[in-house]
């Protein structure tokens, strides 16, 4: 398993949170978790071990040194220096943590900004669909992130209450005709996506007749006879 090394190792980047989360998901598939964990137990000076009890504790050190290389790939040189003194993988991974995770008071500081960024959300009018939704499920993502679970209806909510007024119509139309309760998230972007794409279509097709319009010297004629001929009358 260790030698496999398809599997993107995520490299830290200050958002310690993101990165254990995602360090932790590949070393329990490498089946080497059990490292950071528990660590390794060396026995006590002074207490005898069988040839076995050696031998298991000898592999372990072994696959400890490979776990080490796992997380020192994934870190910049200014941190590994100020973690490269530590033993064993479970030491690195400990003073990481106590490093760089956020202490409550900063997380109950960080979470009410985001709550704030969160209430505040709307769309804007040069806004796409999926920029939108990006920019929804990024403060979503760091909301949970800082230990604060948004339930996905909340997300689909505040979006449809949130959209600019030419998807009214299809507001309306979703909480008439669907269970917004039971709606995913990517079952509303992708319908969304749907009618962006025709109000688009509308919105072209519109333009190229303003155009043509226009620019026939016909089509002025006759708007300006018209116009005169009220007069008249």
């Amino acid at each position: 398993m260790m030698n496999d090394d398809r599997m993107k190792v995520p490299v830290f980047d200050g958002h310690y949170e993101h990165w254990s989360e995602m360090k932790e998901n590949l070393l329990r598939a490498k089946q080497v978790w059990n490292l950071i964990d528990l660590g390794i137990r060396e026995p006590a000076v002074g207490i005898a071990q069988s040839e076995a009890e050696k031998k298991k504790l000898e592999e372990l050190r072994v696959k400890d040194l490979q776990v080490k290389h796992y997380l020192y790939q994934a870190i910049d040189r200014v941190t590994f220096e100020q973690i490269m003194d530590r033993k064993t993988s479970k030491a690195i991974w400990d003073s990481m943590k106590q490093r760089f995770a956020g202490n409550e008071r900063v997380k109950r500081s960080m979470l009410q900004k985001l709550r704030r960024d969160f209430e505040v959300l709307e769309m804007k009018t040069s806004e796409t669909i999926l920029d939108y939704f990006g920019r929804v499920l990024s403060i979503s993502n760091q909301i949970r992130t800082n230990g604060e679970q948004i339930e996905n209806v909340k997300i689909v909510e505040k979006i449809l209450k949130t959209l600019t007024d030419k998807y009214m119509y299809v507001v309306v139309s979703i909480e008439e005709s669907r269970n917004v309760e039971e709606m995913t998230i990517e079952e509303l972007q992708s319908t969304l996506v749907v009618h962006e794409q025709k109000f688009k279509k509308v919105e072209t097709e519109d333009d190229q007749a303003f155009k043509i319009e226009a620019s026939s010297p016909t089509g002025r004629g006759r708007g300006r006879g018209r116009f005169n001929g009220r007069g008249r009358g």
